[in-house]
């Protein structure tokens, strides 16, 4: 090998040894190591840089801008009532979310999969009081898993099945020839995950929990004329289990019904007095189809998707104190409308308007987000904080973002576009259909994560240009000395090695020629071989760097390199052994 070869060898090392043992950022660690390349010439500037430029990253930044329009509008609390529901336990959870998901993985691109769940997966996690950390792993292997279902599942499917269509005496693929190993493989990695993974899953929790927080919040809400709601029971309408959230009482009619059980249904206009922490308001305010009682919300200058939510806590000099909230007119002395109050811990037993207002009463308001430039000041309050991720959503949109992403689905499922093409035009009806506005959208794109798909992409480019790709692949199958069920398990080996390292298409095109070649020299069936690469190249599950899913769930759900080491390696060689055990016996050497 040259020196190049051995010197990208070495980088590449080092990276993953840096990521393994410290705790510096991904995004860091890569850039350092194609900086290390660029400089010493292995990579030229274009090369290093070309990442950036790269299909697959520009896919994953425009599907987070598709992901928070879906959570903008509301949709994702349609996924997750209608799809995810309400599981007993964690591992009723994990089956909840791998089946859909692998499911749709199976005829769908898996990064737009993600995309679409990973925003109400989060979601969906507090409200169950479920650790996130234990669900985005599964999200991501289920996608993973998905895709080795058909022949279409995934892009590493096609590539083969071309590259096969290439060559006269080989075999064509069908729609579901890898199904007969995918479909195993598949059931046994999603009982791998339910079984062992709650023990090799991280659980990683916020350090205050629900109930330590100690503004406890009166909040009054109603259903809304037409919802769909009305009808619905207390539990089926999700609001029996919000975390750190009590239904203190419903009033009807006129009528105050205090003992509130589970099956008790819901009705137009039915008024709901909730006490419960500031996160669970928040979620309260996303519920579709419940809208705050107080009618102030509704008579503020400034639309209702341009506002935020912001904690005011009322001093002593506040010319409001000793009077109610309706009687002081706070909405048109500070146009802000107050949603919710909370008073050292105890619950209010009365209606928002009604509250006689105390000093060191903590309000949560609705406002336009100059109302904490203008009240920071202030005398009337000790302080003034504006909540993140609150502003109202835009439900009346909903239902335009549901169709704009079954649209981006469809186009790109069937060809018409590629994946990129359709998650920007489907990113720029959201823009222009007011879905999502262009400040929310920036704040959408995960930087970190997309900095390290472009820099992973500069280090397998250099272990290809280099050769030490080619070098290592050659040698290793040269180890199974002419035994093919030892052969196909070092193909296997290897595919799997170089797509945690580099690309999995690059991995299924670069390991192709040399399986093919080396079946020849055998004289047996080169469809074992394909079948084997095939999974192989979409067996990414050590590390996050090796497929766009891992990198999208390693920042929401906390996870360190390791993390994907310990869950990931098991998982690699329980599929190893399936591929490599059922392959021959479905089509024979």
């Amino acid at each position: 090998m040259t020196w190049e070869a051995w010197l990208s060898i070495a980088v590449v090392v080092l990276v993953v040894g840096l990521l393994a043992a410290t705790r510096l950022a991904a995004d860091i660690v890569l850039v350092a190591g194609v900086t290390l390349l660029l400089a010493t010439g292995v990579l030229t500037a274009p090369e290093a840089l070309a990442g950036l430029a790269n299909e697959g990253m520009a896919t994953v930044a425009v599907l987070y801008v598709v992901a928070a329009a879906l959570r903008e509008t509301g949709a994702v609390g349609w996924i997750v009532h209608g799809v995810l529901g309400h599981p007993r336990n964690l591992s009723a959870a994990q089956i909840r979310l791998m089946a859909p998901v692998a499911g749709m993985s199976a005829f769908l691109n898996n990064t737009p999969v993600v995309a679409m769940f990973l925003p109400a997966v989060v979601d969906w996690a507090r409200q169950n009081r479920l650790p996130v950390s234990k669900l985005l792993i599964p999200l991501s292997y289920a996608a993973i898993l998905g895709g080795t279902l058909t022949l279409i599942g995934t892009s590493t499917n096609l590539v083969v099945s071309g590259l096969m269509a290439a060559h006269p005496s080989l075999p064509s693929l069908a729609m579901f020839d890898i199904t007969w190993v995918g479909l195993p493989s598949l059931v046994v990695g999603m009982a791998y995950l339910i079984f062992l993974g709650r023990w090799l899953l991280p659980d990683r929790r916020p350090v205050m929990s629900d109930l330590d927080d100690p503004r406890q919040y009166t909040v009054e809400m109603m259903v809304q004329a037409g919802s769909p709601l009305a009808g619905k029971t207390i539990e089926e309408a999700g609001l029996r289990h919000l975390p750190g959230m009590f239904l203190v009482e419903i009033e009807r009619d006129g009528e105050v019904l205090p003992a509130i059980a589970p099956h008790q249904r819901l009705r137009d206009n039915d008024r709901l007095l909730f006490a419960g922490i500031v996160d669970s308001v928040v979620d309260l305010q996303r519920i579709r189809g419940l809208i705050p009682a107080s009618d102030q919300v509704f008579k503020l200058g400034v639309p209702r998707p341009e506002r935020c939510l912001t904690e005011a806590v009322v001093s002593d000099s506040c010319p409001l104190v000793g009077t109610s909230i309706r009687e002081g007119r706070f909405r048109g002395v500070y146009n802000a409308a107050v949603i919710a109050v909370a008073r050292n811990g105890e619950r209010i037993q009365r209606k928002i308007g009604d509250i006689v207002l105390r000093p060191g009463d903590t309000l949560l308001l609705e406002a336009d987000p100059g109302f904490v430039d203008r009240q920071h000041n202030s005398r009337d309050f000790f302080l003034v904080s504006r909540l993140p991720d609150s502003r109202p959503l835009r439900q009346d949109h909903a239902l335009i973002a549901v169709g704009i992403l079954v649209g981006m689905v469809v186009t790109a499922t069937f060809g018409w576009m590629s994946m990129l093409q359709s998650a920007m035009v489907a990113a720029g009806l959201l823009l222009l259909t007011r879905c999502i506005s262009g400040s929310a959208a920036r704040a959408a794109v995960d930087w970190e994560v997309l900095i390290a798909i472009a820099a992973s992409f500069g280090l397998g480019l250099a272990l290809e240009k280099s050769g030490a790709a080619l070098f290592l692949a050659g040698r290793m199958i040269h180890l199974a000395q002419g035994d093919p069920w030892v052969t196909l398990a070092v193909v296997y080996l290897v595919t799997m090695l170089f797509t945690e390292l580099i690309t999995n298409n690059a991995a299924a095109v670069l390991i192709f020629p040399i399986a093919l070649s080396t079946s020849e020299s055998l004289g047996v069936s080169f469809m074992p071989f394909a079948i084997g690469i095939m999974m192989a190249a979409s067996a990414s599950f050590s590390t996050p760097i090796g497929y766009q899913t891992n990198l999208m769930v390693y920042g929401p759900g906390g996870y360190r390199f390791t993390d994907y080491f310990r869950v990931g390696i098991p998982l690699n060689l329980l599929l190893a052994l399936v591929t490599v055990g059922l392959a021959p016996l479905i089509w024979p050497f």
